[in-house]
Formats: structure tokens, sequence, C-alpha cells
């Protein structure tokens, strides 16, 4: 097998580093053209009635044909083998802690009204071997691939890299973002090097292939059915700000030479596929369109905040998001909460107590995020769902009421994450049953949150009494 990627020279290109050998394309939803050996894109057309050099035309649409011009995604591929040579499918044995259908009829999903986490989850070790198809298995969603509406969360944990073997979902769009490990993604369209700090999103219908270049391999992967990732609007931030189109990094075209055995493994509706075939899928020679997968480093976000008093709404920690169905109800939002100053003059700094009508599940890349009950750590996972009261324990809470409020750094160090949805959420069997790493959030961390207010009754009543108002009455126990 021979590899041959484009050489690209410009300041558009972000060039290779010791740690990544890829060239990038850079910017947000650009339409690209990339071609590995010189004039095998056709000029001014997509389909010229025979392609150079003998290759062949194969388009991928990520949007319906007649989406709005501004929202169309697609990509056309010129290839040394179509994807249509290939000897069929046949049904691969299922896997017990993969799931798709999040509805309440199904019964391996569970409803939890209370706070769950869960330690870092484990990777396989010893001889056994899994790579990261093998390792995927999942937490929580909502909906139904099906149905073109709802989202996965999964975990994957693996130790070897896929070899001849690549993998298409036809479910939904991948979000990856590796903990542990970098992962050496090789896509249709060319290779990303994805490293901790770092997200990865591969579209549906995309084959693509996992590499583990620094041994076993762990991450989280928010997956989302019926449509596609996106900027958050700025709105009065204005024209930049946030995650930046410009960082965000698209792969150039690279192709092998490789005409022996492989085999395409496809996710449909949760249900793993076999296809073989006699050629590799990633021979494509060149392409163009904005169907096209990307990374983007989280270190680059640029925060913005309060410089006055009190907190914005968190939305200003969202790095990309996803619409649904329902106009101004996000289907998920990606947040992250790395370091930053806070200035805020007389306010609680922390996450102040709340209940939202969002449901909220979190994940540590590196670093450590205080104030939790749940010995939350890098590799592990936590859940609220919608309206379950949240906040810091009391000693967070103690602090920040009583501290001094200078100009500080927070979170240094860290990179956390916020998967974050309007949907209700189950909980799968393999969450709730199997991990071994389930606990419940203690509870007890807020036991000294008593009602401090009756302490100042007599306070209270004296300043009613000169208000002309009645004083309180005694108090029931």
């Amino acid at each position: 097998m021979s590899t041959f990627g484009a050489s690209a020279q410009g300041s558009f290109f972000v060039p290779a580093t010791a740690s990544d050998p890829y060239q990038y394309q850079v910017g947000f939803g650009n339409r690209f053209a990339s071609e590995a050996i010189p004039g095998t894109l056709p000029v001014a057309q997509n389909m010229p009635q025979k392609a150079k050099y003998d290759l062949y035309i194969e388009a991928l649409n990520g949007t319906p044909f007649v989406t709005p011009r501004r929202e169309n995604q697609s990509v056309f591929m010129y290839r040394i083998r179509p994807s249509v040579a290939h000897k069929g499918y046949t049904a691969l044995p299922d896997n017990p802690d993969l799931e798709a259908c999040f509805l309440p009829l199904n019964p391996k999903v569970h409803f939890s009204p209370t706070q769950l986490a869960w330690h870092p989850f484990d990777i396989p070790a010893g001889s056994s071997k899994t790579d990261f198809v093998e390792g995927l298995k999942t937490i929580a969603g909502n909906g139904d691939p099906t149905m073109r509406e709802g989202l996965a969360v999964h975990v994957y944990a693996g130790n070897q890299s896929m070899a001849k073997r690549a993998f298409c979902n036809s479910d939904g769009d991948f979000l990856i973002l590796p903990q542990q490990g970098r992962l050496d993604i090789q896509t249709e369209l060319g290779r990303l090097m994805v490293r901790p700090g770092e997200l990865a999103v591969v579209q549906r219908g995309i084959k693509y292939k996992i590499g583990f270049p620094d041994g076993p391999s762990r991450g989280y992967v928010l997956e989302i059915f019926g449509s596609h990732y996106d900027l958050p609007d700025l709105g009065p931030i204005g024209t930049h700000g946030l995650a930046n189109p410009r960082d965000f990094e698209h792969p150039v075209a690279s192709f092998d030479l490789d005409q022996s055995p492989w085999e395409v493994v496809y996710k449909v509706g949760g249900k793993l596929f076999a296809c073989h075939q006699e050629h590799t899928p990633f021979d494509v020679v060149s392409w163009n369109g904005n169907y096209v997968p990307y990374k983007y480093a989280m270190e680059k976000f640029v925060h913005v905040g309060s410089i006055q008093k009190d907190h914005i709404d968190p939305s200003i920690f969202c790095v990309l998001t996803a619409k649904s169905k329902t106009p101004g109800a996000p289907l998920a939002d990606f947040l992250i909460f790395s370091g930053r100053w806070d200035v805020a003059t007389g306010t609680f700094r922390p996450p102040f107590y709340h209940r939202n009508c969002a449901s909220e599940m979190m994940g540590l890349i590196y670093g450590d995020y205080g104030g939790r009950s749940d010995e939350f750590a890098p590799g592990g996972f936590s859940f609220e769902n919608s309206f379950c009261p949240h906040g810091v324990s009391y000693d967070e809470f103690k602090k920040a009421t009583e501290m001094e409020l200078t100009p500080m750094r927070i979170h240094e160090g860290t990179m956390a994450f916020m998967f974050e949805t309007s949907m209700q959420v189950t909980l799968t069997d393999y969450a709730m049953k199997r991990t071994g790493k389930l606990h419940e959030h203690e509870p007890k961390m807020w036991d000294d949150l008593k009602g401090q207010f009756v302490n100042h009754i007599p306070q209270i009543n004296e300043d009613l009494k000169a208000a002309g108002r009645p004083p309180l009455g005694t108090l029931q126990s």
C-alpha cells in the first residue's frame, strides 16, 4: 500500500508539526477544493463525461437537495474505485452496549430524575484487542435515528488501531473528544490527527478509520440525528469571539493505492453491518465541497464574560450547536470550561444553584473541576436531568460568599465540557447496570446548607415593625 497526499503551501493552510504530520485547510463551513494529483479536479463542472486518469465520480450529500443554499452540504469525490464496487452487506452480531433507540418503549433505556456520575471508564487491557468501533458504548440519548431527531452520548475505550477496517455511520454525525491518546483519523477526504484538547467531527455517511498512535485510548462521543453541527450565532458579541471559523481545520486530499480486501462496518439504526470489498475505501484522489470532516483545538476558544457584575448565561461557553425541529430549542449544545479570568465585582462567582430545562452531561478531558461531589476525574462522566436542582458544595458556597473578590484565574490547566440538550434524556442498560463505575452524587455535600434566614428573625421583625408590617410567625419544626 502506498499513500499519496496533497502538498499545499500558503497562509491558508496549517503546516505539519512533529505531533501532527498532516496539513489542513481552514474555515468553518467553507467550500473547499483539494487534489492530491494536480489536474484531477474538473474545471467549471462536477460531472465531466470522462474524469482524468479514468477516475470515478462519486457524490455525497449531507442534506436534501432542496435545502436552502446557505445550509446545503455536499461533496464531489474523484476516486480510483467507486463505493458501489463491493460484495454486499451482512449483519454483524449485536453489540449489547450500543444503543440507538431512546424512546420509553425500549425496555433497555431508563429515566433517572437524580444526579448520576461515573468514575473513569476502563480501557481494555491484556490480550483483549478492541478497536474504536468495538469500544463504543452508549451512555444516554434521546429520540431515534429513524425519526431524524435526537442524539446519543457514547464513550469509547480501545487498545487496537483499525487495520483493514473502516467505519461508516449512517445514523448521525459524530463529535469525538479524545481524553487519553491521540486519534489518527483517516477519512475519505483526508487525514486528521486529533489530540486530547481537540475535537473532531465526522459527518454521517463518510467512511473513516481510527488509529491509536499513542497506544490505548479513551474518550467521548456526541452523536446527533437529523441535523449537523453549526457555530452559534454571536448576537451583540459581534463578528468574532467564542469559536472562530478560521480555527477549524479540514483535511486535504490524500489517497492510498491498495487493491487488497477491506471491511467497511456500517451503523444503521444502531445495528452494525459488514460490507466487504477488494479495494481500500480511502482512494479519493481529489474532491470539492463543504461536507467535510474537521477538527478544532479547544484551547483556541475565545472566552467572553462579565467585566462588571453577575453571570452571563452559559451559552457564552458554547463551541458548537445543532438545531432541532423546534425553532429556538437546540437539539444539542457543546460547551467547554477552561482557563480564563473571573473579575465580576460583588458577585457570587461559582455557578449559582439552578434548575435547567435542559439535560446536562459533563466530562473532563484534563485538569481538575472542583466543587463537585462525584470525584470528577478525567475520563469520568456526570448526568443531571432537566429541572434537577444542582450547584456547588457547601464548602465551595461558603468560600465564595466570604472570599475577597479580586481578579483571578479559574480552571487553569483544565478542559471540562458539557453536552447539553433541550430534550428529555434516557440512560442505557450499559450506563445503569454494567459499567461498574456508576455512583450517585453525594447529597450530603449540601447538608450544611441550612436555613440561615431563621437566625435573623429578631432583626427581620424589627425591620418589619419599622416598615409598618406585621412580624413573622413562629417557626414550625
